[in-house]
């Protein structure tokens, strides 16, 4: 990920800087903090999980009460815990969700010592709100990584022709990034959204959308950590993104998304960059990194294709990054991702206007009630990254990724990965992911 890296949830590897293509091609072995799966990482993980249920607790316990006390508001469960007025001037939702993530791992030798291991990939709380109708506030924070991590943290001002957001959130940019992770087909996003998407930053935009047709966001960024702190004015992002929908039928069930997103980032006073990803699993190291080098600025380009048609869906996006960079030859990087899914149940692969990205999935049937089944999804990637360019040599990846996904209700979900990450002149990897996820 370009600049600091701003991973959703602590890996172990988050703190080690990836190995460098050697002059032969190959690489070294992955250091032994890049390892996942250790005791000590799933007790901490338990007791953070603890801590995050009895906090979920008590505010759904709260919540019965704050509605009895004024008979103008009414509590009710929409896809979470909400608290509105009658008039629909005031509305408090909050919930959260919970990814319990399992690691296989099979690779070649070169590639280093690779274990397998158990992660609480995520596990957040929110609560976000209306004031007046016109006023929207939202905080989101996330306990898997030790602390309580900032992600969304804003508030807004609504009105007919767009809504202007102060805070830390993600910036405009890559359909699979917008994307929430709740409703991703795959455990993990690609490796050219993880090496070029800026993803959460602080700093303040406006977006807005026309009908079913049309939506846009427009921001300007400052390279935030993970509680949102910045007082680094000479790191600016000013990201765009507009999305088209040519076809818009029957709610979604039909549709043809294109969108085009822009970022472009100011560094300087000796500013670094930073592009590397990971294989689409969260406990493996990262294969191919171009590490730091000194840059001005870079010019970060998307393009966004992706279709809906009864149970069949499709999503690819083309990556680039051209970096001013004197020093290393001004090198340019790109990569792209194609994926496809199948509803074997009959679904369809629901779709937000607002947002112009994929939205939660409601099974035709609730599994357990009424003798439902749940919704099955299929699902294939292929996904590739070239991190060599000018006088960086930061290696080049493909990976080939299998799903299956079981929807037991619009909350929970199991999902399981089969990922073949094969690494230009050092080996392949194979992993095996499960992943538990309930979300409210």
């Amino acid at each position: 990920m370009l600049r600091r890296e701003q991973t959703e949830g602590a890996c172990p590897s988050d703190n080690v800087e990836p190995a460098r293509p050697a002059p032969s091609g190959r690489r070294p072995a992955a250091p032994a903090a890049a390892q996942g799966g250790s005791p000590m990482r799933v007790a901490d993980g338990a007791a953070r999980l603890l801590r995050f249920a009895a906090a979920a607790l008590l505010l759904a316990a709260l919540a019965p009460a704050a509605s009895s006390a004024d008979d103008g508001f009414t509590f009710k469960w929409s896809n979470g815990f909400k608290l509105e007025s009658e008039d629909g001037d005031f509305a408090l939702k909050f919930g959260g969700r919970i990814q319990a993530d399992w690691t296989f791992v099979s690779a070649d030798a070169e590639l280093g010592e690779l274990e397998d291991g158990f992660e609480f990939r995520r596990a957040r709380l929110f609560f976000e709100g209306t004031i007046y109708k016109r006023v929207e506030f939202k905080a989101q924070y996330d306990f898997a990584g030790g602390d309580a991590d900032f992600k969304d943290v804003y508030v807004g001002i609504k009105s007919r022709w767009g809504t202007v957001r102060f805070g830390h959130y993600k910036e405009y940019f890559s359909l699979e990034e917008l994307t929430s992770s709740k409703y991703l087909a795959f455990l993990e996003r690609s490796l050219p959204v993880q090496a070029f998407s800026p993803s959460r930053n602080s700093g303040a935009g406006v977006h807005g959308k026309r009908g079913d047709a049309f939506n846009w966001g427009f921001g300007v960024f400052y390279d935030a950590d993970d509680f949102g702190f910045s007082q680094d004015e000479d790191r600016i992002d000013v990201t765009g993104r507009i999305a088209y929908r040519p076809l818009y039928e029957d709610g979604g069930k039909r549709l043809i998304h294109l969108g085009l997103s822009a970022s472009e980032k100011d560094l300087e006073d000796g500013g670094r960059f930073r592009f590397r990803a990971r294989p689409e699993a969260h406990l493996a190291p990262r294969f191919v990194s171009t590490g730091r080098f000194a840059a001005d600025g870079a010019t970060l380009l998307d393009l966004e294709l992706a279709g809906v048609f009864g149970p069949f869906w499709f999503a690819a996006e083309h990556l680039t990054a051209d970096v001013d960079a004197p020093a290393a030859g001004d090198p340019s990087f790109d990569g792209f991702y194609v994926q496809a899914g199948y509803y074997l149940t009959g679904e369809h692969r629901r779709y937000k206007t607002s947002s112009g990205a994929f939205d939660r999935q409601k099974p035709k049937r609730i599994f357990g009630k009424d003798g439902g089944k749940g919704a099955i999804e299929i699902a294939a990637r292929y996904s590739t990254v070239d991190l060599t360019g000018g006088a960086i040599a930061g290696g080049e990846q493909d990976d080939l990724t299998l799903a299956i996904n079981w929807y037991l209700n619009p909350a929970t979900r199991l999902m399981v990965n089969f990922v073949n990450a094969d690494v230009d002149g050092a080996g392949d990897a194979d992993y095996v992911l499960v992943r538990w996820q309930v979300d409210f």
